[in-house]
């Protein structure tokens, strides 16, 4: 009995519509990084990117538990002496970018290799219920309730 390895062509790519308001931060992550990378697929081959699309409405109305808001800091540095950044997540939220913490709890969850771009690039995150991605015909996937 030999080893199943999935080739770049064997690999079919679906999309997915998650709604981020129906669970926490973490949950909602979970099961992006989960679909980013194709864990779910009985074809799954490590070296290989067997991941699918994923679309994220109303990023904007992300729940959280805990005391977060204040704890949770994003870090950031230029590179220069000094240059160090942070920002709590409230900060990060009411900011311009409220999508980064979403995509940075994302990209922590995957493994850090030569294939974390391109999954990442696969991930499009949307503040409102709106998306512009209906040609694919993407499957909507409930997180509320998964434990």
């Amino acid at each position: 009995m030999t080893t199943y390895s999935a080739k770049p062509s064997d690999v079919t790519r679906k999309w997915y519509v998650i709604d981020a308001s129906e669970a926490t931060m973490g949950r909602v992550a979970t099961k992006i990084a989960t679909l980013l990378t194709g864990k779910g697929k009985p074809q799954f081959t490590q070296h290989i990117d067997c991941g699918d699309y994923v679309v994220v409405v109303n990023a904007a109305n992300l729940q959280l538990s805990g005391n977060k808001l204040e704890d949770k800091m994003y870090y950031r540095h230029s590179g220069f002496p000094g240059g160090l950044k942070e920002a709590s997540l409230k900060e990060v939220l009411s900011g311009g970018t409220p999508e980064r913490a979403l995509y940075e709890a994302v990209r922590g969850m995957l493994p850090v290799n030569k294939l974390r771009d391109p999954r990442l690039a696969r991930l499009k995150i949307y503040m409102g219920s709106e998306h512009n991605h209906e040609a694919q015909k993407p499957e909507a996937i409930s997180v509320k309730g998964t434990k």
